[in-house]
């Protein structure tokens, strides 16, 4: 609906049209809260798990940019080799968001070593790449996932993509990240009572991406881990 009004007013804009006809048609309410469900804490590890022992190596390249920095599909796809960096000391990624807003994202090292372990001797092109060697779109990562999901035992009616971006958001906030450095992290847009959401000045907190209360749950992907089937 927003695509036909937008066409519309671009219409009465460019002159083509005096009044748009969507002016005044009711458009559904969309609700405040995500309908989309994340994997459990359970869950994403055994997928970690699967993806780091998988033989296909942008498997884990793919879910820790998904799940760990909560990268939205078209942004961990989109990532080319020319985007990593330094600064401050810390390894990032160059991330062209919604509206092509560009943002630096730090790399928690399990994330940097599973890009590194990707792009292996490479020094331009795509960060993810399939079997063949082509770009990774929507679609094999999708499938991808589903197949790591299979091999974790993670039983559930349909993962896609976005479902590792939720894990990312649930995750940081079980791990007392504050609300509104969650936000930032994840670059929603701000809510209603962004006001309210506003932290008062206080001590710096550390970044989101690299809370302690967060990579103290990584601990998983640095030492073997058994994998059981999980419901």
């Amino acid at each position: 609906m927003s695509v036909v009004a937008g066409f519309y007013r671009t219409c009465v804009i460019d002159g083509t049209l005096e009044h748009s006809p969507a002016d005044y048609v009711r458009r559904p309410n969309v609700p405040a809260e995500s309908p989309t469900l994340g994997l459990t804490h359970l869950q994403f590890e055994a997928v970690l798990t699967a993806a780091r022992e998988s033989t296909n190596r942008y498997d884990f390249a793919l879910v820790t940019m998904l799940g760990l920095l909560g990268l939205r599909i078209f942004e961990a796809t989109g990532s080319n080799i020319d985007d990593l960096g330094e600064e401050h000391g810390h390894r990032v990624l160059r991330v062209c968001g919604k509206g092509g807003k560009v943002v630096l994202v730090p790399l928690p090292p399990a994330v940097s070593r599973a890009i590194e372990r990707a792009i292996d001797d490479r020094v331009t092109g795509p960060i993810l790449l399939t079997r063949r060697a082509t770009p990774m779109d929507r679609h094999c990562a999708t499938r991808r996932l589903r197949r790591l999901a299979e091999a974790a035992g993670v039983r559930l009616p349909r993962i896609h993509p976005h479902m590792l971006r939720h894990t990312f958001v649930t995750t940081m906030l079980d791990a007392g990240v504050d609300l509104r450095d969650v936000q930032i992290a994840a670059r929603h847009a701000d809510p209603p009572d962004d006001h309210a959401l506003r932290p008062r000045p206080q001590e710096p907190r550390p970044t989101p991406q690299l809370h302690p209360g967060r990579l103290h749950g990584l601990r998983h992907l640095t030492k073997p881990t058994g994998r059981a089937e999980v419901r």
